[in-house]
């Protein structure tokens, strides 16, 4: 009788000793669906998912929730998994995988104050900007990629096409062994008055001096990076590099690698690589040498770069990658907290030089020169006018350059050119 007491007791005492375990070495499990059912309830909010959660169970569960707060909430329910949350409106969240290039608009405004304890005045912001430069061309590897290019190729060259107030002609340069740039350059018809001519005058120096409505030459040179859109033929392109053109402007675009005639050569997988960053950079500065060495009618003193979304990340690395650009105006992209979410903008880790950078800071590295910053209210850029611009005007100032820098900010404008 004995023996079967202290046997009860022992499968007892065994029994209590799993479930302290359980309680205290990973349990208090639930449901993942459940608790974000309840996490809904509570916040009065919803959620859309790019991860599966089916049969997924959170550990501490109810240990993760943060009355006070929906978003350290979910980021205590996230991190668990390697995912993250992104609010999409008042009271819709999405929930996503760990995206390394892309942060909290309150993590870029850290980054900002960080940064604006590193240098007081232009002395100090000089000795960083010249490490930068430095290490950005050696982490992205522009210098070893150049040196593997085909030196000297000869372009291929389209019939010129002649457009109401200029003329377009498409160009083939072979950049790597069987590999090509392809682009088109939009030239201003000379001597025909256009009605742009008083929005020409009206532009920031040095694309506004005199003479760049007359369309006698020499013109300004812009190189028009693209983003990720099907294809650099489409109309709204077509439209702003033909308006550009009758304003007084040469305008070159060019595919991305992959895109366009692009894919046909490598195949639109190798787009979303570490090469694409670096082969877009070559694109851009083989073209620029092209328009520089062999076109007359091209103002060495007025280069500039535009391009929007992922075009916009690479208007920004050009002007620390070639000190020939004299302006630029990047849009719908610079953000303190989003790198770009292809590899074409981040695969290569320039974000990582002299301790941590981002595209801000990036781009500072032009002044005093003039810079147009375009942002709206639809996508990440809906911070530029209180958050990244007020950084980019101090740096301005630095060298008296403040009304040099500009922010044109649509509130109810998308993430595309548009107006």
């Amino acid at each position: 009788m004995k023996k079967t007491i202290l046997t009860i007791g022992l499968c007892i005492t065994a029994m209590l000793g799993i479930q302290a375990q359980n309680d205290y070495a990973g349990d208090y499990t639930r449901s993942l669906s459940d608790v974000m059912k309840d996490v809904e309830q509570r916040f009065g909010v919803r959620f859309k998912y790019n991860v599966d959660t089916a049969g997924v169970k959170l550990t501490f569960a109810d240990w993760r929730i943060r009355p006070y707060s929906l978003e350290e909430t979910l980021t205590n329910i996230c991190q668990h998994f390697d995912w993250n949350w992104w609010k999409q409106n008042d009271n819709l969240y999405k929930i996503k995988p760990y995206e390394y290039p892309r942060r909290h608009t309150e993590e870029g405004a850290k980054m900002l104050a960080y940064l604006n304890t590193l240098y007081a005045d232009r002395a100090s912001w000089e000795a960083r900007r010249d490490t930068l430069r430095q290490e950005v061309r050696q982490r992205l590897g522009i210098d070893a990629f150049l040196d593997s290019c085909v030196q000297h190729a000869k372009p291929i060259l389209s019939k010129v096409l002649k457009h109401d107030g200029y003329t377009t002609q498409n160009i083939c340069i072979e950049l790597t062994p069987g590999q090509h740039v392809f682009g088109t350059i939009y030239t201003p018809l000379r001597g025909k008055k256009q009605g742009a001519r008083s929005k020409a005058s009206s532009l920031h120096p040095p694309f506004g001096r005199a003479g760049v409505g007359s369309l006698e030459g020499p013109f300004p040179l812009i190189i028009c990076p693209d983003g990720h859109w099907v294809t650099r033929s489409r109309d709204d392109e077509q439209k702003r590099l033909g308006t550009l053109a009758r304003m007084g402007a040469i305008c070159v675009d060019f595919d991305l690698y992959g895109y366009g005639q692009s894919e046909a050569e490598v195949g639109r997988e190798a787009h979303r690589t570490a090469r694409a960053h670096v082969y877009q950079v070559a694109c851009a500065l083989k073209l620029l040498d092209y328009m520089w060495n062999n076109r007359k009618d091209v103002d060495k003193t007025r280069i500039g770069v535009n391009g929007g979304s992922g075009g916009g990340s690479h208007t920004i690395l050009l002007t620390v990658i070639d000190p020939r650009f004299t302006a630029a105006a990047p849009t719908v992209n610079l953000a303190s907290h989003f790198d770009g979410g292809c590899p074409c903008e981040s695969g290569m880790p320039i974000q990582k030089s002299a301790g941590g950078t981002c595209n801000p800071e990036l781009l500072a590295m032009f002044a005093p020169h003039p810079v147009q910053v375009v942002s709206d209210g639809g996508d990440w850029t809906a911070s530029v006018p209180t958050l990244e611009y007020p950084y980019l005007q101090r740096i301005w100032n630095f060298y008296g350059a403040g009304e040099k820098v500009e922010n044109v900010h649509l509130p109810n404008e998308r993430h595309d050119y548009n107006a």
